[in-house]
């Protein structure tokens, strides 16, 4: 197999075959779950399967890719897979594949078997995990598949918008019993180290604060803020933490004993992970697995797909991992304007 690097428009891909179309193409699903996942499985499934190619699954990540974990998908086997979130296909986290023996493994599997190229939906860590098979000369391609939306090549990730759904789903019960106790909500979201659901939600649910990883916080404003409210006949209100800055128990606490006012703490946890896809995210896994397959078609790999501007896109796997996410500044000055 020929590996050639091409430029193009100061942009490079790695076309892996010349000539020869695949015949055969995996896909696998690694690291935390996303809705939308399975819509993506789905398109990549009937669309290869349409343009003459076999499509085997491979059951929990890079793991069951080590082990040997393969199935034959059929057209059948992802009907009525659409409105359901998780993956049918498992995932898991395989720290060892880090490894240049096991990757090597991986690759000789994916031979055995006869599959020339291969499909990965996960974050930046399944990401280097694909690069890592392409630098050795198997084509893979990436789905950004999770919900903290922190790839900074695409706007929008798998699973994104509907763990806003489900938080702002939270958001609306929590208002009420708030209110209806004059209390004070601090509610945990996922985002470790980006902020984009704590944001998005913080705005379209009327959080009066909400708290990310990429501003520095003062915890004494945020009492102020509050007390202020309070003095003006607002006995109630949201706080939205993002799981990278503390823990929402800690807060309330702090919150509780500098403003006097009556506070309770909710971790929303893993249930942002699970549910049906939103329209949003079907649309999207659709769309990133029909781009992806076509990538392999043409015998590209070491690529990661996205949306951009409104438009599907697809990146070099390093120059994408090597970007920095650009954090939505006027969108977090958009809380504090409309609190």
């Amino acid at each position: 197999m020929t590996v050639i690097r091409l430029e193009l428009k100061q942009k490079y891909f790695v076309k892996f075959n010349d000539n020869k179309k695949m015949k055969k193409i995996a896909i696998l699903t690694s690291g935390g779950d996303a809705p939308g996942m399975n819509s993506a499985i789905r398109a990549v499934v009937r669309y290869g399967l349409n343009s003459g190619m076999q499509v085997v699954g491979i059951e929990r990540g890079y793991q069951g890719l080590v082990e040997g974990n393969f199935i034959e998908m059929t057209p059948r086997s992802v009907s009525n897979v659409l409105q359901k979130g998780g993956t049918i296909l498992k995932t898991a986290r395989c720290p060892d594949f880090k490894k240049a023996e096991v990757q090597i493994k991986a690759i000789e599997t994916l031979k055995k078997e006869g599959i020339e190229g291969l499909i990965v939906i996960g974050g930046d860590g399944s990401f280097s995990g694909a690069r890592a098979l392409s630098n050795r000369g198997f084509p893979a391609i990436g789905i950004p598949g999770t919900i903290d939306n922190d790839l900074a090549y695409t706007d929008y990730t798998l699973g994104f918008d509907t763990a806003c759904n489900t938080v702002l789903e939270t958001i609306n019960k929590l208002r009420d019993t708030m209110e209806s106790h004059d209390r004070v909500a601090v509610v945990e979201v996922m985002g470790r180290n980006c902020g984009d659901i704590a944001v998005y939600t913080g705005v379209c649910g009327g959080a009066e604060v909400v708290v990310i990883p990429e501003v520095p916080f003062n915890m004494s404003a945020i009492c102020s803020k509050l007390i202020k409210n309070k003095e003006r006949g607002k006995l109630s209100g949201i706080v939205i933490i993002a799981e990278g800055v503390g823990k929402a128990e800690s807060f309330a606490e702090i919150i509780k004993a500098k403003t006097k006012m009556n506070v309770r703490a909710t971790v929303l946890g893993h249930m942002q992970r699970g549910g049906a896809p939103s329209s949003r995210d079907r649309y999207l896994g659709t769309n990133f697995g029909i781009h992806a397959v076509r990538l392999l078609e043409k015998g590209i790999g070491n690529r990661i797909v996205g949306i951009k501007n409104n438009k599907f896109i697809d990146v070099d796997i390093d120059a994408g991992l090597e970007m920095k996410k650009r954090f939505n500044k006027e969108l977090y000055k958009m809380v504090g304007l409309l609190s």
